[in-house]
């Protein structure tokens, strides 16, 4: 139940209708004319509408078929000449166009932009232009004919029209401010879109680094088991060597051959999983540069920390969702206040569509002219209504309680959200500094391994060393290549995952 006062101003006086036939006929004639000017204009409208179906329809159907025959043909090779070449920002860059995720991430912050947009316009008065006719049957004896709400049996109006709803809402500009942490949750959550797809880039991208060079492991080890195969049985035909470690090189080559297939594989699914992030259609012409032996220093942990204090999209997020909640409850309390609008409407009322008319009611004639007065049609009015809830079986309060509750949830996320970045940004940058503090013995190691197999090459030549040292060296030396490309590669994915919490450095 709902208390209305409602005060009402008005310029507008009601006219008597004009009791001359020939006015009326003419108006009846006015407005036949425009039907018919209306009628003509729809006719026309209709029949471009119909003209236009075609072409659409045409275009729509070419378009269909255009994608039909592209899902169904075989993918075609890129234009002969050289592949593609892509840096890591080259690759973030096309993916960024070509993630779902992070499109509609974009697409929602232009939703909430233009949400923005309304929650403003909301908040500014309403123009409108209203033209009536209103047609009352006659009752033979009086000019006012047969309808009480009516002056006359002719009446126009011509209203321009202007509203405004002032809830309790209104005067603290809620809806502004609802719309702009909108908008805010919806930056955050692109921004988190973005650093996620970095992450997810930066491991394909590694990944695809990590293989190329294992299988070019692989092709070393098979060229240097072939090598020792050669030499075992030069050694062989001469007396120095047993029969038992050709064999077991020869085993060993087999076993390259296989590492090298499996190698060929692994490189394949990584250049496939990094192609589908990178390209609206299938392509694999393309390569990556190998920038893992020049890693990014890392930046000491204060700076880090400064740096996600005020970068952080995850507690943005939780921040903007609160205080939307909080905004939430406050709408719901001013649900109890009482509301206001506004109407005003200027134009005019009367039996003729005119601004002024004859006031054929008056006996008096003018004493200058003789004639009935002439009375203006133009003015304005104005309504101020003032709306005060008085009960509404509890649904006010119902709504107060869950906005408050949602409230507090949102509170609850926002300290879960800071707790959780902080134990993130130690994890990561401890991951990271780890894999930065281990570059160095990987590369040592890769090193004293190249050295080893050097030396039990030579000493195996001299009859020194025995067929197990030479396998023992060259399967370190694989190891210590893979170990450190992998290495680089940890600390690049470490490195990425600890920018989701700080952003780019």
């Amino acid at each position: 139940m709902i208390w209305r006062v409602s005060a009402a101003a008005s310029g507008i006086n009601r006219r008597s209708p004009s009791s001359a036939e020939s006015n009326a006929a003419r108006l009846a004639r006015l407005l036949t004319n425009c039907f018919t000017v209306c009628w003509v204009f729809a006719a026309i409208a209709l029949l471009a509408f119909g003209l236009g179906v075609q072409p659409a329809r045409a275009q729509t159907n070419a378009l269909n078929a255009a994608i039909s025959q592209e899902s169904q043909a075989a993918p075609q090779p890129v234009a002969a000449g050289a592949p593609l070449t892509l840096t890591l920002a080259d690759a973030l860059a096309r993916a960024q166009k070509n993630s779902p995720d992070f499109q509609r991430a974009l697409a929602a912050v232009k939703i909430a932009k233009s949400g923005q947009t309304q929650a403003r316009a909301a908040m500014l008065p309403s123009f409108t232009n209203s033209t009536q006719y209103l047609n009352a049957q006659g009752n033979g004896i009086s000019p006012v004919g047969r309808y009480v709400t009516q002056d006359g049996i002719h009446v126009y109006r011509e209203w321009l029209v202007t509203h405004e709803d002032m809830p309790g809402s209104f005067f603290l500009d809620l809806g502004p401010k609802k719309a702009a942490y909108q908008k805010a949750l919806a930056v955050a959550g692109a921004e988190i879109a973005k650093r996620s797809l970095v992450v997810t880039v930066t491991q394909d991208y590694y990944a695809l680094l990590v293989a190329q060079r294992a299988y070019a492991t692989a092709q070393t080890a098979l060229a240097d088991g072939q090598h020792f195969l050669q030499i075992s049985q030069q050694l062989e035909q001469g007396g120095e060597v047993a029969h038992q470690g050709v064999i077991r090189f020869q085993l060993q080559v087999s076993q390259a051959q296989r590492d090298l297939g499996d190698a060929q594989v692994l490189m394949e699914q990584a250049r496939l999983n990094l192609a589908v992030l990178l390209f609206p259609a299938f392509n694999e012409d393309f390569t990556v540069v190998d920038d893992l032996d020049t890693p990014p220093v890392l930046p000491d942990f204060k700076q880090i920390e400064a740096i996600a204090k005020d970068h952080n999209p995850t507690v943005a997020s939780a921040l903007a969702s609160y205080n939307s909640a909080r905004v939430d409850v406050a709408s719901a309390r001013t649900d109890f206040l009482p509301s206001f609008s506004i109407d005003v409407d200027y134009g005019i009322e009367a039996n003729r569509f005119a601004l002024e008319s004859v006031n054929n009611t008056v006996l008096t004639p003018n004493p200058i002219t003789g004639k009935p007065p002439v009375q203006p049609n133009l003015g304005y009015f104005v309504t101020y209504s003032m709306n005060i809830p008085v009960w509404d079986w509890g649904a006010r309060i119902g709504k107060l309680h869950q906005a408050e509750e949602q409230r507090s949830v949102a509170k609850l996320d926002l300290l879960f959200a800071q707790r959780k970045t902080l134990a993130l940004l130690h994890s990561d940058y401890d991951e990271s500094q780890v894999a930065w503090n281990q570059l160095t013995t990987l590369r040592q190691s890769v090193d004293l391994a190249q050295q080893n197999l050097q030396l039990v090459t030579m000493q195996y030549q001299a009859g020194e060393a025995a067929v197990l040292d030479v396998l023992d060296a060259e399967t370190s030396l694989a190891t210590a290549r893979n170990a450190y490309a992998t290495g680089e590669a940890r600390y690049r994915n470490a490195l990425a995952a600890l920018q989701t919490v700080t952003g780019s450095f």
